[in-house]
């Protein structure tokens, strides 16, 4: 039994992985048409760093993440923070509401959020990206920072307003201190959640807005291209080395 097991986690990790690592190792092809191998090369690489559109949306993608995980970081644990230490009428409703986006439709929510900006004259750009993507992301910094509260000690609270703090500074100094684990998740599932984001943001970019996945969309509709490899290769391995990162920090905390 154990063997079944094992041999069928290993192809399901097969099935999953593949894929990318067929991928990486395409990246490396001299061949432009990235269907039979030709031989063993690094242009791409080199292409995809003197690809000013790229780099452009890079810039993009990294602006409005940085941007939409500020502000879904704060909104998210003043929410989780109000919606735990306050009883409200509506709470359940509330928590319903916030939690929504989490599971709607990304082209409900990315039309509506274009008929709301236009009925607001908003000029599509920078802040309308933002904003929408803050509305999908806070939400899981939300969902995070409440399961963080859930075990969190009530008398922690108590014994900081006891010994003469204010609220304000029981939760600056005492709370947030013990939800910077759930907040540093919360923070990069939103971060991850934006760069990635398409749909939403194929509604809401402008012109000089455009994010890296509008632009990898536009080429991959034209057809193969190599340097879309190695720019999904760079990803991999930087996604790989932030993984060993935390796992690192974690181990050492």
């Amino acid at each position: 039994m154990d063997r079944l097991f094992g041999g069928w986690t290993a192809l399901v990790l097969l099935f999953l992985y593949l894929p990318i690592v067929v991928l990486v190792a395409y990246s490396f092809n001299a061949s432009r048409l990235n269907i039979v191998w030709t031989g063993f090369t690094l242009h791409w690489y080199g292409e995809l760093w003197h690809n000013q559109p790229i780099l452009g949306a890079l810039r993009n993608s990294l602006i409005v993440a940085a941007g939409a995980t500020l502000v879904s970081v704060v909104l998210g644990t003043l929410g989780a923070w109000l919606l735990h230490r306050y009883r409200y009428r509506f709470s359940g409703a509330i928590q319903s509401l916030l939690c929504a986006p989490m599971v709607m439709p990304e082209i409900v929510m990315g039309i509506s959020l274009l008929v709301f900006f236009a009925c607001l004259g908003l000029q599509l750009g920078f802040t309308t990206v933002i904003i929408a993507h803050v509305t999908f992301c806070f939400p899981f910094v939300l969902v995070a920072v409440q399961a963080r509260l859930h075990g969190l000690d009530p008398a922690l609270e108590e014994a900081a307003l006891d010994l003469g703090a204010r609220p304000w500074q029981a939760f600056w100094l005492v709370i947030v201190p013990c939800l910077r684990p759930a907040i540093l998740a919360g923070g990069l599932m939103a971060f991850t959640l934006s760069m990635d984001e398409l749909i939403v943001t194929f509604f809401t970019a402008g012109p000089n807005s455009a994010t890296l996945p509008l632009r990898v969309f536009g080429l991959a509709k034209i057809g193969l291209n190599p340097m879309l490899n190695a720019l999904s290769a760079l990803f991999v391995a930087a996604t790989v080395a932030a993984v060993l990162g935390f796992e690192r920090m974690r181990q050492r905390g």
